[in-house]
């Protein structure tokens, strides 16, 4: 069982509180591996109080981060997950691979982040389904705007030099 955005879950709310004895008690009776995904998780309280701390008890942490891009090994898992986005792609006529080979350059616009990739991919789809062009190519996905979290990392990237003129 997958609880996505546990950030939100304020133990001080009688909602919250609710919400948190609700995931106890299915957690302790329904046969099930339970994954919470949240943000900053160990900052927002979440883990404070009574609720929090039995919580806590309850799971280990594990931290992400963006994708690295430094290793032949790096490039390839991206690669892989780009891949499994084009084959989801359903825009017709679908040409596979059209995505797996603009991997380089997603891994550039989104910094690694998988979340980023998700938003930007998906906004481009519905571009394409709009505009009727039904494809996904590197310009139109320059065009797409990035999340904050993706803009604020690829605009803190310092900038390639360029190669002189001949």
């Amino acid at each position: 069982m997958i609880v996505d955005e546990i950030h939100n879950l304020d133990h001080h709310t009688r909602a919250g509180a609710d919400a948190s004895d609700h995931l106890k008690y299915l957690a302790e009776n329904v046969a099930s591996t339970f994954v919470y995904a949240g943000i900053d998780t160990a900052r927002t309280g979440l883990f404070n109080g009574i609720r929090g701390r039995q919580l806590a008890g309850r799971f280990v942490p594990i931290h992400t981060r963006p994708y690295p891009y430094a290793t032949t090994g790096d490039r390839t898992q991206w690669r892989d997950l780009v891949t499994g986005f084009d084959s989801m792609l359903r825009l017709h006529p679908r040409k596979p691979g059209t995505l797996t080979r603009l991997a380089p350059y997603l891994h550039t616009r989104t910094a690694g982040s998988i979340s980023s990739l998700s938003m930007l991919l998906r906004f481009a789809a519905v571009t394409a389904i709009g505009d009727g062009t039904e494809r996904i190519t590197k310009a139109a996905l320059h065009e797409v705007p990035l999340d904050h979290a993706a803009a604020s990392v690829t605009t803190a990237r310092p900038a390639k030099a360029k190669p002189p003129a001949a």
